[in-house]
């Protein structure tokens, strides 16, 4: 639906209600003579209760959750009230008059107090209930839905075309003129860099080199050196005590040269020993 349309349905509605208003107010200002408004009074009764009307449903268009649920009730209540006092106006010819005196709304006394108290309690009803919508109104804050707001890198984001940017025309094979968007490249601010630690290109051997400082004053024996030198500690020792811990202790060596040589020093004592019995 175009706008014209839309304006000349909402003059429409308009000039519906404002008729409807006027058909309420004629009724509505006889009920307010009946329980004893003077002219003026009655005059502005009509607005006190169709007026509120109008005002709630402004609200509840206005309002969410609660307080809109609020406004619907009291447009409702209203709207239940504005009714009764039309019917009774149109059940009781004596309303007609030009002019009306206090007179009663209904021949059975139950219901004539229900309907004095209720057009009576209208106007207070109307300050009350009127002045909590508006304050509702006043500090309502629309919910902003996150699909909706947009954010400068949304903004960012957007297609080329629709940021306005210039558009570069080619000319297609078939002799067509076709523009295209003609990308922009923004300057991006150069952030500062945080130091961080030099890689060398070199590369990183399995184990690095020892430095001189750590290493061990105490030459390195060969094979013969440690081998005399166990002959010469554990010459005195029993054959039972040559055990590879024993002689890696004496020595000071790795277990694995210290299990060769107790190999090698065993083989040596049971040579010996062989020759000892062959010789006697």
């Amino acid at each position: 639906m175009n706008r014209n349309a839309k304006t000349l349905l909402v003059l429409a509605l308009v000039a519906v209600v404002g008729m409807a208003f006027r058909v309420s107010w004629n009724a509505l200002r006889d009920v307010a003579r009946a329980i004893g408004a003077d002219a003026t009074a009655a005059t502005l009764y009509p607005f006190v209760v169709d007026g509120l009307m109008a005002l709630a449903l402004v609200a509840a268009l206005v309002l969410t959750g609660e307080a809109r649920k609020f406004a619907l009730r009291v447009l409702a209540a209203y709207t239940l009230a504005s009714l009764v006092l039309n019917y009774v106006h149109g059940l009781l010819p004596e309303l007609h008059a030009q002019s009306v005196d206090w007179t009663r709304l209904a021949d059975w006394d139950p219901a004539n107090w229900v309907l004095v108290l209720l057009a009576t309690s209208l106007p207070v009803g109307s300050i009350y209930f009127g002045s909590d919508l508006v304050a509702k109104v006043l500090h309502h804050r629309p919910a902003i839905e996150p699909d909706v707001q947009e954010s400068d890198q949304i903004i960012v984001n957007r297609s080329m075309s629709d940021q306005g940017e210039p558009l570069v025309e080619a000319t297609a094979p078939g002799g067509e003129v076709d523009s295209f968007p003609v990308p922009v490249v923004e300057q991006i601010e150069a952030r500062p860099q945080l130091p961080v630690a030099a890689e060398s290109t070199r590369p990183r051997r399995a184990t690095g080199r020892v430095p001189a400082a750590a290493r061990s004053s105490r030459p390195t024996r060969t094979d013969a050196e440690l081998l005399a030198q166990a002959r010469s500690l554990t010459e005195s020792w029993p054959v039972e005590k040559l055990t590879g811990e024993g002689i890696r202790k004496a020595l000071r060596t790795s277990p694995a040269k210290a299990r060769i040589v107790r190999e090698t020093l065993k083989a040596e004592r049971e040579r010996d020993a062989a020759a000892v019995v062959v010789a006697g």
